[in-house]
């Protein structure tokens, strides 16, 4: 499905300052379908000026759908919709005309004239249907709804809505049925929805809200013994496009403020309220949870540094070569475990940027070689979760570890290289340890090798990974460790 701006550029004559106005219409206009309990659908000239094409649809969330398939992209003449021609000829609403029958239902078709800014071109019409299938005498809660639509209608019209200037409309912002209160000019209620007035009980309000002028009852409930929030009454008495939260007692509302401007005076507003409580509580929950996380993360970095130091000072007092190496073995791989616990100190999430740890990893290696090598690092590991970084940093520490120890001899006069080159695929990691070192023995078998380095890193691929391991001879002398390991989706 093409994008709202590839229809356009494709098919329309319409400049970047039009496009972004039907960027901001179509972020917002869930609202006008809401409250009309109608379809919309965005139509705009073709380029050729034989013609229209749709470039965007909403379907209501307060009624029945007329158009169940999609009409985005879909190409009509000058003609065979003359509603369409009328509201863009004629600069106007267009109401006239019989329900319409012919998809079996009754529909009743409307078009408003799309202008961009209060004296810019018009850009477009949208065809607003309305499904009449379900009829019936409407309360006071849909009339007011009809007659807020009515009005936002002709804001479309007249290029008073969407707001210039404002931001994007956030994802989780009030829509119509989380509670709808209108506002006169002069910010007092004259309709309170009942989940816009249950909202407002759970503030603590005990009178009625009809009648009430909003912006001194929110500031009242929120700030009674603190001096009035002169912004907060701005937007709650309808004065100032836009969204904030009043918190009293513990419940959170977010109230969003959308001023009604027609005929170029403001003859009131529309309030969405909606109750954001649990919301707000479930993210404290969560900053919680990893603020205790990141914590607990720093409480096991510094235990695996404190293990260091201690198999660090059991060694020096060996004097057995060969269990002060293996001592100093395990020091470097607690210390490998411990780089990743601290990277995920750090981060919001449990995700860490891995090359930074591989890189830390290749030092770490090259300051314990006592021969003349310097690991580097081609590609990029990128993002990758805590339960594969640990197992990963491991391996690699193993793998280097090796290439250095086992690939050139400890004679500080010996060099050489060795490269951790790194492909990474959507759902696939390759990893490649190369050495241009001595090579491996001539009856090295992975199957029956006595090397515990290797043997972990075969368990911590193979098993814990679920990827696959493959050792061999470089053609050009040294040798090869491939690495390749499945990644989880997301």
């Amino acid at each position: 499905m093409p994008t709202l701006s590839d229809l356009v550029s494709r098919h329309t004559a319409l400049d970047s300052a039009d496009v972004d106005w039907i960027h901001s219409l179509v972020s917002d206009w869930q609202l006008l379908a809401d409250l009309s309990f109608a379809d919309l659908i965005l139509w705009v000239p073709h380029r050729t000026g034989t013609g229209w094409v749709a470039v965007a649809q909403m379907r209501p969330t307060t009624g029945p759908t007329v158009y169940h398939d999609d009409v985005v992209d879909v190409v009509v003449a000058k003609g065979e919709r003359p509603l369409i021609d009328i509201a863009w000829d004629e600069q106007r609403i267009c109401r006239e005309g019989d329900p319409d029958w012919s998809s079996g239902v009754p529909v009743r078709e409307e078009t408003i004239p799309v202008r961009r800014g209060g004296d810019g071109p018009l850009i477009g019409v949208i065809q607003r249907s309305t499904n009449l299938s379900s009829a019936r005498t409407p309360s006071r809660l849909e009339l007011t709804y009809l007659q807020s639509a009515s009005d936002l209608a002709q804001m479309v019209a007249e290029g008073r809505f969407p707001f210039a200037g404002e931001q994007p409309i956030l994802v989780r912002s009030p829509r119509v049925g989380d509670g709808l209160l209108r506002l006169d000019k002069g910010g007092r209620v004259t309709y309170a929805s009942p989940n816009a007035l249950s909202a407002y009980r759970r503030l603590g309000l005990h009178a009625d809200l009809v009648g009430a002028d909003l912006g001194r009852t929110t500031a009242a409930l929120c700030f009674s013994d603190e001096p009035i929030n002169e912004d907060l009454m701005l937007v709650a008495s309808g004065r100032a496009p836009r969204e904030i939260e009043v918190e009293n007692g513990g419940t959170v509302v977010h109230l969003r403020a959308i001023p009604l401007i027609v005929g170029g005076g403001r003859i009131g507003a529309l309030a969405l309220i909606r109750d954001v409580t649990e919301l707000r509580r479930r993210e404290r929950e969560l900053l919680t949870k990893d603020a205790t996380i990141r914590e607990i993360h720093h409480r096991v970095k510094n235990n695996l540094q404190t293990v260091a130091a201690l198999l660090r000072l059991q060694a020096r007092r060996l004097s057995n070569p060969e269990g002060r190496e293996a001592l100093n073995e395990a020091v470097r791989r607690v210390g490998s475990i411990a780089i990743v616990h601290e990277i995920l100190a750090q981060m919001p999430e449990e995700m860490v940027e891995f090359d930074d740890i591989a890189d830390r990893v290749i030092a770490m290696t090259a300051e314990v070689s006592l021969a003349h090598v310097m690991p580097r690092r081609v590609g990029g590991f990128g993002v990758l979760p805590a339960a594969v970084a640990t197992p990963i940093a491991m391996v690699l520490t193993e793998l280097l570890q090796n290439a250095v120890e086992h690939g050139f001899s400890h004679s500080s006069g010996n060099s050489g290289n060795v490269a951790v080159i790194v492909t990474r695929e959507a759902d696939q990691l390759e990893v490649v340890v190369a050495d241009d070192g001595q090579g491996l023995p001539p009856d090295f078998d992975l199957e029956t090798t006595g090397s515990l380095g290797l043997q972990i890193v075969r368990t911590l691929v193979e098993a814990e990974l679920s990827g696959r391991l493959g050792i061999g001879r470089r053609a050009d002398g040294g040798t090869e460790v491939s690495l390749s390991i499945p990644m989880p989706p997301g």
